[in-house]
């Protein structure tokens, strides 16, 4: 990378990256949780709406989110009259948005985990006078280790390689929402090949290392459960 303002890009792409994975676990855990053990004729409404940004065009999520952002319209004037600032054009802003257009990369895999896990454990756990945060952190858990490895490393890389939601809710700010995609597609625009090549070289390495890590995590996960269920 060329300059200062690369670097930049780099540092917000992974912070943006790194906060909306943390916060996607929080919430898609309980979530996943919930929607693996819902039976009502409204489970596919839910998970439709979950799964929405896997379809949905990301400037079409990023065009109605800083609709609902602009002080103009009643959500984003709360948010302005009760903090002082923006969620438009702000990190804050497009953190939000990559937290809901990455939810169905991390919360899918987890419920998916969570009904393959079933209820015999956890049962068996409540028998023996476990609590629900022992069950949690002492059955689940480790019996879906490697769907939470997956899941994380997804949301992680799903969010960095993010553009129209980022551009639409956030622009193109340096140090504040100007990310490595962005910076990207702006050397293509200048003609700036050789900073582009860098760029995108950098995107590509960091996705199949990450892939190639998922893959190993996984399959070491999955071999150490085996074992110990021998």
């Amino acid at each position: 990378m060329e300059n200062a303002n690369e670097w930049l890009a780099l540092a917000t792409t992974l912070k943006l990256a790194a906060l909306t994975t943390l916060i996607l676990l929080i919430i898609g855990t309980p979530l996943a949780w919930y929607l693996s053990r819902l039976t009502t004729r409204f489970k596919v409404l839910i998970e439709a709406i979950v799964a929405l940004p896997l379809v949905l065009p990301p400037t079409v999520l990023g065009f109605y989110l800083l609709l609902l952002f602009s002080p103009a319209n009643g959500p984003g004037k709360f948010i302005q009259d009760l903090t002082g600032t923006s969620l438009a054009f702000s990190f804050t802003g497009i953190l939000i948005g990559s937290i809901i257009y990455s939810l169905p990369f991390v919360v899918q895999p987890l419920q998916k985990a969570f009904e393959q896990l079933g209820d015999n454990l956890n049962e068996a756990g409540a028998m023996l006078s476990a609590g629900p945060f022992d069950r949690f952190f002492n059955i689940t858990l480790p019996m879906t280790k490697a769907s939470f490895i997956t899941a994380a490393s997804l949301g992680f890389a799903h969010t960095v390689g993010e553009f129209g939601v980022v551009l639409m809710i956030g622009g193109n700010i340096p140090g504040e929402t100007r990310v490595l995609s962005i910076a990207l597609f702006d050397q293509v625009e200048a003609m700036n090949y050789n900073t582009a090549h860098w760029l995108a070289a950098s995107l590509l390495i960091g996705s199949i290392v990450m892939l190639a890590l998922v893959y190993l995590l996984n399959f070491k996960s999955e071999k150490s459960i085996k074992v110990r269920s021998m």
